[in-house]
């Protein structure tokens, strides 16, 4: 399909739109706003900054990302694996940190949109996906350890040693906590799917969890205050930020930018499937841009693309993107009519609901495929990127993993086939073929694969030995593109056959591969009249020049 412009993306959305497909958004709406008010006040927490940070950024990216996404089912905002790269940067530089972060991000993001290479970030591996994604819902579940026992333990640089921290003890869990954070895991884990449709199992855990600790006023840690404002008290103030630090904010915001990208994209790569309807992946880009340029500006975190609250939005049976708007007028409305009970929400509480969707947001069919079919490169790269997600800094997770990837890809498409045969003149006479059969030294050599630089090798050492070739014909049908690399290794080919008194011919050299050896000059130096459409051809040409090689 096509690439299509906001406006056209809008024309075809709102096109006949009717009172019954408002009704249809509006309750697509308000259910995706009873999914994403928990999670939004979760990930806020989790992201190192306030439930009302959370809740801020849902809103504003509801209705500026969800007005310009590429798509109209993309419902954004705090995402658990957002909150695992945020929650470090705040440790380091404090909560300017994320909103430089997440400007800078939004920044990038929008140059991405804007030259058109959103289809770049597709050439991240799947299992490296995979793995990156198994890393930060660890990085999720482990974090929120400490607001489930209901206590504070060390600090550490990684997740994996603050996990280890637990082992060494020090600490003393309450009980209290315990309960809360309970009480929401078996509401999620055993509130049926079919009610969870119409009532979402995070919200009743929140509220029974919140009733519970209302009536018997334990002493818990809870939200605390939530603002009735969309300009949060504490928000990005370009005035008072101390720009001589900015080098120090690149590497995280490259960080939130590739997270940014990558989970927006394969959000619409799943909603596509559901849907049918193709995802604009550079307008998605840009919306996503805008709107994280934004909300640093109103005190919010970074967002994007949510696949758990669009998911909820298509099953609802959302038509359009005021889905996504109709979701924020309520999460809005929330924020004004109901501050006051969230304020007593427990910290265990939201803990829970983290650490499920922590477990949830593994992606266990594509784990159990690796693992069930032995796929030993996607399984290495998988626990490589996992355990440097959870050891390093997620940059580098992402590194590790796509380089590996790419290392191992490289190896397997590096060998290309060569089969070299001599002109058998019986077969070319069962061809209708009539040769004299004088030429007993010219052959044809079949080449399947790219000759690029990791094949070359190959190719110089499968015509090491030619001194008893006088004509030599490679059959390229089967070659779907060339270096210069695979240039030079022709060149030298052609040379040391010219040397020699021979010649070296082509035949079936597919258009691109023709257009590089036209560039590097060797269409001109060997001759166009030595490229011919099939290796018979070739062969013919050679009878009628008399076999002067043989």
């Amino acid at each position: 399909m096509p690439r299509r412009s906001l406006a056209r993306l809008y024309k075809d959305e709102f096109g006949g739109y009717s009172l019954s497909k408002f009704q249809q958004d509006l309750l697509a709406g308000l259910t995706v706003a009873a999914v994403a008010l928990p999670l939004a006040l979760a990930f806020g927490v989790a992201s190192g900054a306030t439930a009302a940070a959370g809740l801020v950024t849902a809103i504003l990216a509801g209705f500026v990302i969800g007005a310009l996404s590429g798509a109209p089912y993309q419902i954004s905002g705090p995402t658990g694996a957002m909150s695992a790269v945020l929650i470090v940067l705040v440790q380091r530089y404090g909560l300017q940190g994320i909103w430089v972060a997440g400007f800078i991000s939004g920044l990038l993001l929008l140059l991405i949109g804007l030259l058109k290479l959103g289809r770049f970030i597709a050439f991240i591996p799947s299992a490296v996906i995979t793995g990156f994604t198994s890393g930060i819902a660890l990085i999720i579940f482990i974090g929120q350890i400490d607001n489930f026992l209901g206590v504070k333990t060390k600090a550490a640089d990684a997740a994996l040693f603050k996990s280890v921290g637990y082992f060494k003890g020090g600490f003393v869990p309450d009980w209290h906590a315990i309960v809360f954070g309970l009480i929401v895991i078996l509401t999620m884990l055993l509130w049926p799917k079919k009610l969870n449709a119409r009532f979402p199992a995070s919200l009743l855990g929140i509220i029974l969890a919140t009733g519970l600790n209302a009536a018997l006023n334990w002493p818990v840690k809870v939200i605390g205050e939530i603002p009735q404002t969309l300009l949060l008290a504490d928000r990005f103030n370009p005035l008072t930020f101390d720009w001589t630090t900015l080098p120090n904010f690149i590497a995280p915001a490259l960080t939130i930018t590739a997270l940014s990208a990558i989970e927006s994209l394969l959000c619409g790569a799943v909603a596509s499937n559901m849907t049918g309807l193709r995802l604009q992946a550079n307008q998605e880009l840009v919306g996503q841009g805008i709107g994280n340029m934004l909300i640093p500006f109103f005190g919010g975190v970074p967002a994007t693309a949510a696949i758990a609250r669009t998911s909820v939005g298509i099953k609802s049976g959302g038509q359009t993107r005021l889905v996504s708007i109709i979701h924020a007028v309520g999460l809005l409305l929330s924020m004004f009519l109901l501050a006051p009970i969230m304020a007593k929400i427990p910290l265990a509480a939201l803990a829970g609901v983290l650490m499920v969707t922590a477990v949830r947001m593994n992606e266990w069919h594509a784990i159990q495929f690796m693992f069930g079919k032995r796929f030993k490169t996607d399984i290495i790269a998988f626990l490589v990127t996992m355990l440097a997600t959870i050891t390093l800094d997620l940059t580098q997770a992402i590194l590790i993993g796509s380089l590996m990837a790419g290392a191992v890809f490289l190896n397997k498409i590096a060998g290309i086939e060569i089969d070299v045969q001599d002109v058998d003149p019986e077969k070319l006479k069962a061809k209708g073929i009539e040769t004299s059969g004088a030429c007993r030294h010219v052959r044809v050599a079949f080449l399947t694969g790219p000759l690029f630089f990791a094949a070359a090798g190959q190719f110089n050492e499968a015509f090491g030995n030619i001194c008893d070739t006088h004509a030599l014909i490679l059959s390229m049908r089967g070659v779907p593109l060339i270096d210069t690399a695979g240039i030079e290794a022709i060149r030298n080919l052609y040379e040391r056959l010219h040397k020699q008194g021979g010649t070296l011919m082509f035949a079936g050299v597919h258009e691109n591969a023709r257009a590089m050896l036209e560039r590097g000059g060797v269409l001109d130096e060997i001759g166009a009249e030595n490229f011919f459409w099939s290796s018979d051809q070739a062969i013919v040409e050679a009878e009628k020049r008399g076999c002067k090689f043989c």
